[in-house]
């Protein structure tokens, strides 16, 4: 049986977990359904296709070898069941209240750590799929290959060869390493440095900084979800006439969204300027071997206290250019790549710790998940809408998750249910912040 060592991070997100904050990343897609018994159609099908999707059938196992003493491995499950994986539910009539209470639940750690769940539209005219990945089986690239292994198959357009690279082993090749050494030093030192500057970088972004109490708090290890859809060309016509990016525009609809929603339950948004980690992959394209979390990230200051909607996005584009500028693999948002320098027993015996220091790194998360521009289908019931769900780090509130899929941007809510019972309220602000910015545009 082969063994696939996890990555540093991917073994971080391992150890992070507690009942109270389980580290699965998730996404809701709405089908059209063709009759009422879809949903237990899509479950079939569901069940049947992931028995030939090899990273389904993986399961992580603690490792105490030499060279990876207390690090973890991916292997395949000699007694995989699929059944055990794909649940059908009773119907419902708000897919979004099932999906909070299922995000709430972690993943079995003893199995391949994945599940799909399957609910059925009281209308009988749509059924949603709740599909959970462990962040440290998966990240959002390669959750939506996994998910993708299980949908309908799609034509897609052909790519040219690329060169195949060994597979990662369980274990180093201790013959090579007294000629690796020289590079090693480089190595180190060159980390060392770029370390100093992340710590100094995240030191700085706690000066002045006023607490928004909105977005802390205490485990209660409830979840909710919401969803708001924006039709992708109103956010073209904010940046043609603003400028910036689609990414930027997406940004300060989330920073305006925040003041409207905080304005209204009381809470001011005066002096409020939260910060927002926005993950950044370092995956390289094509890799020829796709397991295994490689993520960087910016820090910025949400301009929640700017009360013009044109100077809320003129703030965030210039704070992610300067995040380009100085690249992703330094400043307080890279914090992730230091993952890599922790022997696999430390992040064994310190994950805890990492995970209740999330809410001294960052406010909220605001995260962007790529879809493919084909049209998905299960069982030939058409995907119409697709909310990607990030995990909720410990400590935190509130986080962000955005999807673009045929013509229309997706953003995928999670909250802890008792911090914030109003979820939909932040929701409606989303979309008012939309229209807002769609006004002032065309004056």
């Amino acid at each position: 049986m082969t063994s696939d060592l996890l990555a540093p991070l991917d073994l971080a997100f391992w150890n992070i977990e507690s009942d109270r904050h389980p580290m699965h990343l998730g996404a809701l897609g709405v089908f059209g359904a063709h009759s009422p018994t879809a949903g237990a159609h899509a479950a079939d099908l569901l069940a049947a296709r992931a028995a030939a999707v090899p990273g389904l059938r993986l399961r992580i196992r603690d490792v105490w070898q030499p060279l990876a003493f207390g690090g973890a491995a991916r292997e395949p499950d000699p007694d995989f069941d699929p059944l055990k994986h794909v649940r059908l539910h009773a119907p419902t009539d708000d897919f979004h209240a099932a999906a909070g209470r299922l995000m709430e639940r972690p993943l079995e750690r003893g199995r391949p750590p994945w599940e799909a769940h399957v609910l059925p539209g009281e209308d009988g005219v749509s059924f949603a799929v709740l599909f959970k990945f462990h962040h440290a089986l998966a990240d959002g690239l390669r959750a939506l290959k996994l998910a993708a292994g299980v949908l309908d198959p799609v034509d897609m357009p052909e790519r040219a060869p690329r060169a195949i690279e060994p597979p990662r082993g369980l274990l180093p090749d201790v013959r090579k390493l007294p000629g690796l050494v020289p590079g090693l030093v480089r190595g180190a030192l060159s980390d060392v440095g770029r370390a100093l500057d992340i710590g100094a970088s995240l030191a700085r972004s706690t000066l002045g900084m006023r607490p928004v109490s909105a977005l802390t708090s205490s485990p209660s290890g409830t979840r909710r979800t919401a969803g708001v859809v924006v039709d992708i060309d109103d956010v073209h016509r904010v940046r043609k006439a603003a400028g910036g990016t689609v990414n930027d525009v997406l940004i300060a609809v989330v920073a305006g969204a925040l003041r409207r929603w905080l304005d209204e339950r009381g809470d001011g948004s005066k002096g409020v300027a939260p910060r927002a980690l926005i993950p950044v992959s370092r995956r390289r394209p094509r890799a020829a071997h796709p397991q295994g979390n490689r993520l960087s990230g910016y820090l910025i200051r949400l301009p929640v206290y700017e009360s013009d909607p044109l100077g809320r996005l003129d703030t965030v584009r210039t704070a992610m250019l300067r995040n380009k500028d100085a690249g992703s693999d330094r400043g307080a948002g890279a914090v992730a790549l230091l993952a890599d320098h922790v022997p696999a027993l430390g992040h064994r015996l310190g994950g805890p710790l990492v995970g209740q220091a999330a809410r001294l790194w960052f406010d909220i998360l605001v995260t962007s998940v790529p879809l493919p521009g084909v049209g998905l289908r299960l069982g030939g019931h058409e995907l119409a809408e697709v909310y990607p769900l990030a995990p909720l780090a410990p400590g935190q509130a509130l986080a962000v998750a955005i999807s673009t899929y045929r013509g229309r941007v997706h953003y995928g809510l999670v909250a802890d249910a008792k911090a914030v019972p109003d979820l939909d309220r932040f929701a409606h602000a989303v979309s008012a912040e939309v229209e807002t910015l769609l006004s002032v545009c065309e004056v």
